[in-house]
């Protein structure tokens, strides 16, 4: 008889929040850069906008990501805290630094 036991998936992290709209993510085996879903800051916004994802997903953050697809061949997606309890996209829009213009 054989078992197969689950595979144990390690979440991602945060490796750089590079600007507004693109972060850094890796796992044991890759580093990712991914373009938020749906973002579209204004630049007299960016650097507050940067500074509130860095405070809400420091550096080592472990994330879940949902992709919409590819841009210039980034990965765009929304990217939310391991609980599921916050959501990058979400966080910019409730903040007044994006407008939400795109479909959840």
């Amino acid at each position: 008889m054989i078992f197969l036991n689950p595979v144990i998936v390690s979440s991602a992290e945060i490796l750089q929040i590079k600007s507004s709209n693109t972060i850094l993510v890796g796992d044991q085996n890759r580093n990712l850069t991914i373009g938020l879903f749906c973002v579209d800051v204004n630049e007299n916004d960016e650097i507050q906008a940067t500074n509130l994802l860095k405070s809400e997903f420091p550096r080592g953050s472990k994330v879940k990501i949902k992709p919409f697809g590819f841009k210039q061949n980034v990965l765009l997606a929304k990217v939310f805290n391991i609980k599921g309890t916050k959501e990058m996209t979400e966080l910019l829009v409730a903040n007044d630094l994006t407008s939400d213009i795109c479909p959840s």
